[in-house]
C-alpha cells in the first residue's frame, strides 16, 4: 500500500472511532492508571520493510501492562525452548485472567502464559535465569524497540504491588503444587515492574516486529526466535491474547493480538506488519474500546485477517 494511503487510512480510522471515547472506562484498580487522561488515541504501523506510520497519540508513553507478558514469554522460550511447556499449557482458559478456580482444579499448572498465573510461572522461569531480571527485561525491550530510553514507571509498579494479593495467592497455590521455584515476593516484584514498563505505540510496534518477520527483528537484523517459535507465540496470541475476548477478536480482527489494561493492543500481520493501537478506556472485557474498533476497521479495509 502506498505510503500516503496508509497514513490517510490511519487518520481516517482514528476520526471514525474517536466518538467512542467516553463510552468505556479507564482501568481504576490502581490509582496510577485511573489518572490517565481518557481522551487519548494513537496508532502505529511498522512494516517488514522498515517503514512506519503513526497517527494520533502514537508517540505518547503508556503503561504496557499485560502486553509485557509477551516479552516475558519470548525471554523464556529463548532460554528454555520447549521445556517451558512442562510447567504450563498453551490452551485458551475460558476463565477470567485472574481466576484461581481452574488453577487449583488443574493442580497448579496454568492453562497459558497470558493469564496471570501463567505469566507468573514464566516470570519464575526467568527469575531463575537472570541475576537482575528487571534490568534484563528493560534492556531486552530497549533492544527490541531500538529505543534506549524505555523505563519502568516505579509509581505504577509500587501501586500494582499494593494491590497484588490475588497474584501472590496464585503464586503460593502453584508453589504448593511444586510449580513455583523462587521466592514469591521477588518474582512478584519483577512481574509488577514488567507490567509498569512505559512505551509508545511506535515502540511496541517496532519491538514486536520480529513476530511478523519469522523471528527476525527488522531494524536490527537480530534473530529473536526461530520461525517455528514465532509461529507458536503468534498462535497463543491468536487464541489467548485478549482475555476472555480472544474469540471475538479473532472474529472481528482476525490477527494474533495482545492487549493490556493500560489500553494498548498489539496486533501482528504475519509476513507484513505489526500494529499497536492505544486508547485508555476499556470495554467490559478489559480491552481498549476504541482500540478494538480501530483494529477491526484497519483489518477490514486492508483485508488483513489471517482466517
Amino acid at each position: 500500500m502506498p505510503e500516503h494511503n496508509m497514513q490517510a487510512l490511519l487518520e481516517s480510522i482514528l476520526d471514525e472511532v474517536r466518538p467512542l471515547i467516553g463510552l468505556g472506562k479507564v482501568a481504576d484498580y490502581i490509582p496510577a492508571l485511573a489518572d490517565v487522561p481518557a481522551q487519548q488515541l494513537g496508532i502505529a504501523v511498522y512494516g517488514n520493510d522498515g517503514s512506519s506510520y503513526c497517527a494520533g497519540d502514537a508517540h505518547t508513553l503508556f503503561s504496557v501492562q499485560s502486553i509485557s507478558k509477551v516479552f516475558s514469554l519470548v525471554q523464556a522460550i529463548d532460554h528454555g525452548g520447549e521445556s517451558i511447556w512442562e510447567r504450563l499449557g498453551h490452551e485458551p482458559s475460558g476463565q477470567p485472567f485472574n481466576s484461581m478456580v481452574q488453577l487449583e482444579f488443574e493442580r497448579g499448572r496454568p492453562r497459558n502464559p497470558f493469564i496471570n498465573a501463567g505469566a507468573l510461572v514464566i516470570c519464575d522461569i526467568n527469575q531463575s535465569r537472570f541475576a537482575v531480571p528487571i534490568l534484563s527485561m528493560r534492556d531486552f525491550v530497549r533492544r527490541l524497540s531500538g529505543n534506549p530510553q524505555i523505563l519502568v514507571n516505579s509509581v505504577v509498579a509500587e501501586s500494582e504491588a499494593q494491590h497484588g494479593a490475588r497474584n501472590a495467592a496464585m503464586a503460593y497455590l502453584m508453589k504448593s503444587f511444586g510449580n513455583f521455584h523462587n521466592d514469591v515476593d521477588a518474582v512478584l516484584h519483577s512481574y509488577f515492574n514488567y507490567c509498569a514498563l512505559q512505551m509508545s505505540c511506535l515502540d511496541l510496534a517496532k519491538a514486536f516486529c520480529f513476530l511478523a518477520n519469522e523471528g527476525v527483528c527488522t531494524h536490527s537484523g537480530e534473530q529473536i526466535l526461530t520461525a517455528r517459535q514465532t509461529k507458536q507465540v503468534n498462535s497463543i496470541m491468536a487464541t489467548s491474547g485478549l482475555y476472555d475476548e480472544a474469540g471475538n477478536f479473532a472474529y472481528r480482527v482476525g490477527l494474533p493480538g495482545k492487549s493490556g489494561v493500560g489500553g494498548g493492543i498489539l496486533a501482528v500481520v504475519p509476513g507484513q506488519f505489526t500494529v499497536c493501537v492505544w486508547s485508555p478506556e476499556l470495554n467490559a472485557a478489559g480491552n481498549s474500546l476504541a482500540g478494538m474498533k480501530a483494529l477491526e476497521l484497519l483489518s477490514e479495509r486492508i483485508g488483513w485477517s489471517v482466517f
